[in-house]
């Protein structure tokens, strides 16, 4: 089954990088910055760095693994924290930014509070809960 890695990026604000998804027939929902690890990717991490460099053009640093879970479709999915300084949407090159049947990609930076997470529907709801409980203990942003 195929493997995911996910980034919850703190930016230097204390906000998080989160990619808007609005598609067809369908209500727009929130997911991390990530994708799928490829077989040419050595290790999560290296599939991490890479996913955020085509989808943000992006640097970032990880911090250490996050949360773990079974998506819906089966698919083990790795979050990570990580810090971000640099990113830039316009000059995305991901594969799926060339696809007219994928809806739209729109890359929101979201107050990192459990109100702010709680009003959007950042799927998969499990990380949703997770991020948002870490939060209302406090020890997320201190460890980043």
């Amino acid at each position: 089954m195929k493997q995911r890695v996910r980034a919850i990026l703190i930016t230097p604000d204390s906000t998080t990088l989160l990619m808007k998804r609005v598609r067809p027939g369908r209500a727009p929902y929130w997911v991390a910055v990530g994708g799928g690890v490829e077989d040419t990717d050595t290790t999560h991490e290296t599939a991490l760095l890479r996913e955020i460099r085509e989808e943000i053009t992006g640097e970032a640093q990880i911090v250490r693994p996050f949360h773990q879970l079974k998506n819906p479709s089966g698919e083990t999915e790795h979050f990570y924290l990580a810090r971000i300084t640099t990113w830039n949407f316009a000059d995305r090159s991901g594969p799926e930014f060339q696809r007219d049947d994928r809806g739209e990609y729109l890359l929101e930076e979201i107050p990192l509070t459990p109100e702010a997470l709680a009003a959007l529907n950042l799927l998969p709801e499990e990380i949703s809960v997770v991020l948002r409980a870490a939060l209302k203990q406090g020890d997320l942003l201190a460890s980043v």
